[in-house]
């Protein structure tokens, strides 16, 4: 700003940039919390992707892979967050009519939160995003799914999509498995309607997605 006066008295630009940080930091967690999911397991939980063995794993559960870069980078979000309070408290209470009082615990909250948020960011994408695998783990809960009869109802009714949905809960077999012996679809028209990449697609002839 031009203002001298604004300059000394407001901490406005501080406070802005330690907002954008705080939205990239949250954004970062969600991004973490949402792999951790999708890697638990492997075999009571989701399961769907690895991720890199970065150390040696649990200190109490021999072969067990901790998410421990994803686990530092909420460490940083966490450090992040209570430094965009720090900025936020010295932006509303420091200053006294034309001087804030507390631009230097601004200044160190801001860049410290630059700096962690930044070496984190590259290490997160380094050792964590570029070595993850996707395992059959999720094409396999996709086609155990209930959700697939769904894709059925255009076909041959809601009332007959749902009972083969209960029959499935039932006895354990797939919608597909069911879905051959209760009705009359072709083969092919069956495995048309039940292609998961189809109900990705928008559109009324992609079909119905489960909901």
């Amino acid at each position: 700003t031009d203002n001298h006066f604004q300059a000394q008295a407001t901490l406005d630009a501080v406070l802005s940039t330690a907002g954008a940080l705080r939205t990239v930091a949250i954004s970062l967690w969600k991004i973490g919390n949402d792999l951790r999911w999708f890697a638990s397991g492997p075999r009571a939980g989701l399961g769907e992707i690895t991720l890199p063995e970065v150390q040696p794993g649990s200190s109490i559960m021999p072969g067990k892979v901790n998410p421990v870069i994803i686990e530092s980078m909420t460490m940083v979000v966490a450090k992040v967050l209570g430094n965009d309070q720090t900025i936020a408290i010295a932006a509303q209470s420091g200053s006294i009519f034309e001087l804030n009082l507390m631009m230097p615990v601004a200044a160190y909250a801001l860049l410290e939160s630059i700096a962690l948020l930044s070496a984190s960011a590259q290490n997160f994408a380094r050792q964590s995003i570029a070595g993850i695998k996707a395992t059959e783990r999720g094409p396999q809960m996709v086609e155990q799914g209930l959700m697939l009869a769904t894709a059925l109802a255009p076909a041959i009714g809601y009332d007959a999509a749902a009972k083969i949905a209960k029959e499935a809960l039932a006895t354990g077999k797939t919608i597909r498995e069911v879905a051959r012996e209760k009705t009359k679809l072709a083969p092919e028209e069956l495995d048309r309607l039940l292609d998961p990449s189809r109900m990705t697609q928008p559109g009324i002839e992609a079909g119905p997605a489960g909901g």
